[in-house]
């Protein structure tokens, strides 16, 4: 019985290293930093990127690790994936694999662009956004999806132009509280400077952020939809410097607010978003700490949230420029993967 036993166990350590190999010799088209120790321990991020112009593929496997390694949060990184290479393709706006990891997620992270994923992909996205569960958006999300015109897709109202009633602006407004609308800020001109809206200074958010200061321009608004608060005023700045002078000719607009959504569970879900994201952005210490202390709030964690929140950057930070088509060409996920 007892040789038996061991019998059993000896195999059941050869499948677990055969599986092993198997999984090593079929990469994942997308990358996980498990959490370590850390409020944050036991919560699953799913960050869901795509754009072809800020760097959401460098930036988001970068807050990733800070959540991880620093905070204790599980983090799955997804990628647009190019059908054919298997690289990271911003460009390519109709695959992004692995969107089944959100039915486990706690959190949806969202920083994509003018997206037009296949049913099957947006089901996920679709089905978590109408869950109740919390969404924390970045620049582009507010236009995240972008459909043809006389498409038969049932997600083609969710298109960021959508005119349709009850789905106007799409995902971006009725979802995040806003679409895209314009460049308030002279695009790579104008910079910005960021600090609390009025009554916020005490929004568990804003915990141990000072001043934010980034190469984004201050996006343009309409009005904001639904039960949107402001957290964050941009004043855009007459240039790229931290130090440059405001531009009195405009007044500050919102470029972070918080909002709730409820979808078809009935359930009203938390909602942050920040028309922030650009690459260098991430570079400015506040602007890390104001992203992860909403990672926090959003998964119900608001007491837990530090005086002033380690984000010291886990590896090397070094994105390219912004612009289209300038992504890092021939990577996969796996080379954002970062041993811990």
């Amino acid at each position: 019985m007892e040789w038996t036993r061991v019998k059993i166990c000896v195999a059941a350590v050869w499948a677990a290293i055969s599986m092993t190999s198997l999984l090593r010799g079929q990469e994942q088209p997308w990358v996980v930093y498990a959490g370590g120790d850390g409020p944050g321990q036991g919560k699953n991020i799913v960050f869901v990127t795509g754009d072809e112009e800020y760097r959401s593929e460098e930036s988001m496997p970068m807050l990733a690790r800070i959540l991880a390694t620093r905070h204790g949060f599980r983090c799955t990184v997804l990628f647009a994936i190019n059908k054919e290479t298997g690289q990271i393709d911003p460009i390519t706006v109709d695959n992004i694999p692995g969107l089944q990891n959100l039915e486990d997620a706690d959190l949806m992270v969202l920083f994509t662009r003018f997206r037009e994923l296949p049913d099957e992909q947006m089901k996920h996205i679709m089905d978590y956004t109408n869950s109740g569960k919390p969404i924390i958006a970045l620049r582009t999300a507010t236009h995240a999806f972008s459909y043809k015109a006389g498409s038969t897709s049932p997600y083609a109202k969710w298109s960021w132009a959508n005119r349709e009633k009850g789905f106007e602006g799409g995902y971006g407004r009725q979802v995040l509280g806003e679409t895209w609308i314009s460049h308030y800020g002279d695009h790579q001109k104008e910079s910005t400077l960021a600090y609390p809206a009025e009554g916020m200074a005490d929004c568990p958010i804003l915990k141990g952020v000072d001043k934010i200061w980034g190469p984004s321009d201050v996006y343009g608004l309409t009005t904001l939809f639904g039960d949107c608060k402001p957290v964050l005023m941009g004043q855009p700045l007459v240039g790229m410097n931290p130090d440059d002078k405001p531009n009195t000719e405009k007044k500050p607009l919102p470029v972070a607010w918080t909002k709730t959504y409820t979808g078809e569970s009935g359930k009203a879900a938390k909602i942050f978003t920040t028309t922030m994201g650009h690459a260098g952005d991430l570079k400015d210490e506040n602007f890390r700490r104001l992203l992860v202390n909403a990672c926090y709030w959003a998964v119900g964690l608001e007491d837990k949230i530090p005086a002033k929140a380690d984000v010291t950057m886990v590896g090397e930070y070094n994105p390219n420029n912004i612009g289209f088509g300038g992504f890092k060409k021939g990577l996969k996920p796996a080379d954002y993967r970062l041993s811990r």
